[in-house]
């Protein structure tokens, strides 16, 4: 019974999916028929192709896997090494340090959207990639560091101290004991970090004018104008730029699933 109950509700989370392939092939005047089909009567496969064309895919690509991919390396690195002094080294105001990054996460990016943009401008990075991956390198966000840390807090410090008495700095303990057991939590954040930047659409919208340096979600959003919506090809174009993300979890959904359950276990 749990398996058939199991199964049953995976079949109702798929169901959304399968709409967007049957929609994703069905000619134009299909879409709108009242009543509503499930199933094309006629399966317009060239849907995918001219959809690409028309939203120039190369290109898009080219700028979201160069986004995803700096953002991807700016993040990991720099939150991976904040969030190792908050759980394995001991100073002064540490508690209130860690709590003041915390705070962050409260603040909405609406907040704080205006300010930045005003600052960005100031230095003429408007329609650049900067703004979109700079940021990264800069600590990783609130929630990667707190998730690495709390990751680093269930690693045994007497690691720590065996490696300090074979002459290793607070670097070469980062480096040569941490790191290799935390590539779970490395996992993690480089999969929340992926997807993030991948699909999102706010920023890049935000940021870049210029049509040959949008990204793939921006691009998606070119198949909707003001009086209709071009279903079957935004379908099509939807299914193809989430295949990336759902790829990527899961082959690494072992590493992801474990990353998330260990983070739980101390702190």
């Amino acid at each position: 019974m749990i398996y058939l109950l199991v199964v049953f509700f995976a079949v109702i989370q798929m169901l959304p999916l399968a709409w967007m392939l049957t929609t994703a092939l069905k000619p134009d005047g299909e879409i709108v028929s009242i009543p509503p089909t499930f199933v094309p009567t006629t399966w317009k496969w060239e849907n995918f192709g001219t959809a690409l064309d028309a939203m120039k895919f190369p290109i898009l690509l080219r700028n979201t896997v160069t986004i995803t991919g700096l953002s991807l390396i700016g993040t990991v690195a720099s939150a991976s090494l904040v969030a190792y002094p908050f759980a394995r080294l001991r100073f002064p105001g540490k508690t209130w340090l860690f709590l003041l990054v915390l705070s962050t996460t409260m603040l909405p990016y609406a907040v704080t959207m205006i300010p930045v943009y005003i600052v960005f401008a100031k230095i003429g990075w408007i329609d650049t990639f900067k703004p979109l991956i700079i940021p990264s390198f800069f600590g990783g966000g609130a929630f990667n560091i707190f998730l690495l840390r709390q990751f680093y807090m269930t690693i045994p410090r007497e690691l720590d101290e065996a490696a300090t008495m074979d002459g290793s700095g607070v670097l070469g303990v980062f480096r040569n004991v941490i790191l290799p057991l935390a590539k779970p939590g490395l996992t993690a954040v480089a999969i929340f970090t992926f997807i993030g930047h991948w699909n999102e659409f706010l920023i890049p919208l935000l940021y870049l004018n210029s049509r040959d340096k949008m990204t793939l979600a921006v691009g998606l959003n070119l198949f909707r104008d003001q009086y209709a919506t071009q279903w079957n090809y935004l379908m099509a174009a939807s299914l193809v730029v989430m295949l990336p993300c759902a790829i990527i979890f899961i082959v690494a959904q072992r590493y992801f699933v474990e990353g998330i359950a260990l983070t739980g276990i101390k702190g």
